[in-house]
């Protein structure tokens, strides 16, 4: 749980995200759906 959070703070940091983050977050998302 916490780990999620932490990425969405990361992500806020930092707005711009290189293609290989974006890409890596989608695979994240498929792999394992926010739950909140």
């Amino acid at each position: 749980m916490s780990k999620g959070m932490d990425r969405k703070k990361d992500a806020k940091k930092k707005p711009q995200k290189s293609p290989e983050e974006k890409r890596a977050e989608k695979r994240n998302k498929k792999v394992q759906p926010d739950i909140v």
